[in-house]
């Protein structure tokens, strides 16, 4: 009786597993082009806006992988000093903290993978652009970028 438990209870359970839904789902989610433009070169990234609380407190959590345009924005209903960390992130990232005029307040280029170490601007910011470690870099993006989109 108890392994026709056991096979009834695994076989109601294995189609449930893939309904948790996909980590990497960033793929099919809708983005917005974010700008960021430097010495008269302009770089567009797709990227995923985390509008709500929620949305933010995962951010791009448990992605094992990112497109080299791709990232998350996280913009703030009002500046404030922005502080991430790394926690369940499995992908290296550089964080660009942006303030209200769209200048670039500080780079934290390729975090560390799962670190609880807050990452934290260096000034009051309205928005954290989140992009593939590496990605300032590799296109030359510093402090004196500046960064739009539109909502």
């Amino acid at each position: 009786m108890r392994a026709i438990f056991t096979a009834l209870a695994l076989s109601l359970a294995v189609p449930l597993a893939g309904c948790a839904g996909d980590p990497n789902e960033a793929a099919s989610a809708a983005t917005i082009p974010v700008t960021v433009t430097m010495a008269g070169k302009v770089h567009v990234f797709n990227v995923e806006v985390a509008r709500t609380d929620a949305e933010q407190d995962k951010g791009l959590m448990f992605r094992t992988s990112l497109p080299a345009d791709g990232g998350m924005l996280f913009p703030f209903e009002k500046p404030r000093i922005g502080s991430f960390w790394m926690k369940n992130t499995l992908i290296p990232l550089d964080i660009i903290f942006i303030r209200a005029d769209g200048s670039i307040d500080r780079i934290a280029e390729n975090t560390i993978p799962e670190s609880l170490e807050p990452v934290v601007s260096g000034g009051e910011v309205s928005a954290v652009l989140e992009l593939a470690g590496g990605t300032a870099a590799r296109l030359d993006i510093d402090e004196t970028a500046k960064v739009t989109w539109k909502d």
